[in-house]
C-alpha cells in the first residue's frame, strides 16, 4: 500500500505558469491541489525577434516554489512541465541569450533549408513527427546559419533548462525531446544518423530520460532560496505539457479521444505503437511520446489562442473585456456564423486575428461576422469543428473506436465550445479536469515518491475519483 505524501508542480504555459502543490493518498482516493502560485508569461519582442523571458519565468517560478515550501514544509519533489520545442543554448553554464519563441517568422526560411537535406516523407518515417514550422529541427536549422549553435556546448528544451538552473543537472526528459525531430520514433532514442545529415553537434544534445527519473537533488543555494530541506530532488516527469495532461485524462483508452484545450488544442488518442503511414503523414497527425512508453497519436488545432488574441487585439486601446460575457452573447447568437480554417496558418502569429478571419471569409466567399459576439461565436464553431474533425481523422488512421471525447485543460470551461464538439461530432464529451498538465506532473512524482503506484489507468482512475468530469450528450440530429 502507498504512502500519502505532498509534491510541487511547476506547470509552464504559452500565457501563464503556475505552482501547484499536490497531496496524494491513492489508499483514500485522495488527489487534491493547492494552487500557491500564478503567474503571467508570454513573448517580448525584441531587435533580434520574438523571445521568451526564461529569467524572469524563473524569478517568478522559484518565488512560487518558496511559498509552497512555507505552505508545506513536507513537499517531497519537484517536477517541471512546460510547452514543447522551444529551447536554450548555453555555453559553460552561461545562457546564450533569451530563448527563441516559436512564433517568431526566423523558422519560415528554415523549413526548406532541412528539407533540402532530408525530404519531409522521410522525417516522418524517422521521428513520426508532424509538420510544423516551428518545431526544433527547423528553429536549429535557423540557429545554425545565424553562427550561434556554434557557440553552444549544450541545448536545453525549457523544462530542462529549469531543472538545470535548479539542479545543475543535464538531461533530456523524453516525451518533450520527441517533439524535436530529432529523436527516432521506433526506439525513443536521438537519431544520431539525422543530426549528422543535418550538420547539427550531436555533443550539445542531454543524455535522455524517462519520466519518473530523478534529476537530481536542488543545488544547496536553490534550497537555501527556497527554504527547502536539503536533498530535495526534482523528478522528471511528462515534460511536455501535453504529455503530462493525458497522463489525467480519465479515459478508457480503447475507446476514447482527448482534447488538451489550452492555447493549442492537441486532439488524438493513446497508443501502445506509433502510426507512421503514408495517410497519417498527409493528415498531418504526430506520434509524440507519452508516460510509461505510450505513444501520443494527435493532430495540433490552433485552439484557444484563436479566442484570447482575438481579445487582446480588441482590448489594445485600453477597454476591458469580460470573457464570460463575450461566451454568454456568442451563445445567444441565432442564424448561421462563419466556419473558417482554424489550422490556416495565417493565424499563426500575434496581431489582428480578428481582420485575419474577415480576411479569410472574403476568399472564401462566406459572409465574415460582425460583431464580437458573432467573432466569438464563429472562432467556437470552427474550433468545435475543426475538433470533431481531428477525432474523426485519429479514428480511422489508429483504428480505434471512439465512443467518448474527453477535454481536459482551460477548454473544459468553455461550455460552449464542449457543447459544440459534442453536437459536431455526434459522440458524447466529458469535460474535466481543468489542471489536467498539474495533475499529470504530479502523479508522476507521487509514484515516483511511493504515494501512488501502478499503471496509467490505475492513476487515472485515482483522477476519475477526485475530479468528476462533466458530460454533454450531442444535440439529436
Amino acid at each position: 500500500m502507498s504512502a500519502a505524501g505532498a509534491v510541487a508542480a511547476v506547470d509552464l504555459g504559452a500565457t501563464s505558469g503556475r505552482v501547484i502543490v499536490g497531496h496524494v493518498d491513492q489508499s483514500a482516493g485522495r488527489l487534491d491541489l493547492d494552487h500557491v502560485a500564478r503567474f503571467p508569461n508570454g513573448p517580448v519582442r525584441m531587435a533580434s525577434g520574438l523571445h521568451w523571458d526564461v529569467a524572469g519565468l524563473y524569478r517568478d517560478l522559484t518565488n512560487g516554489l518558496a511559498d509552497a515550501f512555507r505552505r508545506e514544509p513536507a513537499v517531497a519533489s519537484i517536477g517541471v512541465d512546460s510547452w514543447a520545442v522551444d529551447y536554450g543554448l548555453l555555453r559553460g553554464g552561461r545562457l546564450l541569450g533569451e530563448p527563441f519563441h516559436y512564433r517568431d517568422a526566423r523558422n519560415e526560411a528554415a523549413v526548406d533549408t532541412v528539407h533540402a537535406r532530408v525530404p519531409f516523407a522521410e522525417l516522418y518515417r524517422r521521428s513520426g513527427l508532424q509538420f510544423l514550422p516551428f518545431n526544433t529541427v527547423y528553429q536549429l536549422a535557423a540557429e545554425q546559419a545565424g553562427g550561434w549553435l556554434d557557440l553552444a556546448d549544450s541545448l536545453l528544451l525549457v523544462p530542462d533548462l529549469i531543472g538545470f538552473q535548479l539542479t545543475g543537472a543535464r538531461v533530456a526528459e523524453r516525451t518533450n525531446a520527441s517533439t524535436t525531430g530529432l529523436v527516432e520514433v521506433a526506439t525513443g532514442e536521438w537519431d544520431d544518423e539525422l543530426i549528422a545529415r543535418l550538420g547539427l553537434p550531436a555533443s550539445v544534445f542531454a543524455p535522455l530520460v524517462d519520466p519518473g527519473a530523478s534529476v537530481g537533488p536542488l543545488r544547496p543555494e536553490v534550497a537555501a532560496d527556497l527554504g527547502a530541506p536539503a536533498g530535495i530532488e526534482v523528478v522528471a516527469v511528462g515534460s511536455h505539457d501535453t504529455a503530462s495532461a493525458v497522463v489525467a485524462v480519465p479515459m478508457r483508452a480503447e475507446s476514447a479521444a482527448y482534447i488538451s484545450c489550452g492555447t493549442w488544442g492537441l486532439v488524438g488518442v493513446e497508443l501502445e505503437r506509433p502510426v507512421t503511414t503514408d495517410a497519417a503523414r498527409e493528415a498531418n497527425f504526430t506520434n509524440e511520446g507519452g508516460v510509461d512508453g505510450r505513444v501520443r497519436f494527435l493532430h495540433n488545432v490552433m485552439g484557444l489562442w484563436l479566442l484570447s488574441e482575438s481579445v487582446r487585439w480588441w482590448e489594445r486601446d485600453g477597454e476591458a473585456i469580460d470573457l464570460p460575457e463575450l461566451l454568454a452573447a456568442a451563445a445567444s447568437v441565432t442564424g448561421e456564423v462563419a466556419v473558417f480554417d482554424a489550422n490556416d496558418p495565417r493565424f499563426l502569429p500575434p496581431g489582428d486575428l480578428p481582420g485575419r478571419i474577415a480576411e479569410w471569409c472574403a476568399e472564401h466567399d462566406v459572409p465574415a461576422p460582425r460583431t464580437r459576439a458573432e467573432f466569438a461565436r464563429s472562432i467556437v464553431e470552427s474550433l468545435a469543428e475543426a475538433f470533431a474533425g481531428a477525432v474523426r481523422t485519429a479514428s480511422v488512421l489508429s483504428g480505434v473506436d471512439v465512443e467518448t471525447i474527453h477535454v481536459v485543460g482551460g477548454g473544459a470551461l468553455n461550455e460552449l465550445l464542449c457543447r459544440r464538439t459534442a453536437d459536431r461530432a455526434g459522440i458524447p464529451v466529458l469535460a474535466g479536469p481543468v489542471e489536467a498538465t498539474a495533475i499529470g506532473n504530479v502523479l508522476v512524482q507521487a509514484r515516483a515518491q511511493g504515494f501512488a503506484s501502478g499503471d496509467l489507468e490505475s492513476l487515472r482512475a485515482l483522477v476519475a475519483q477526485a475530479f468528476a468530469p462533466r458530460r454533454y450528450e450531442p444535440a439529436a440530429r
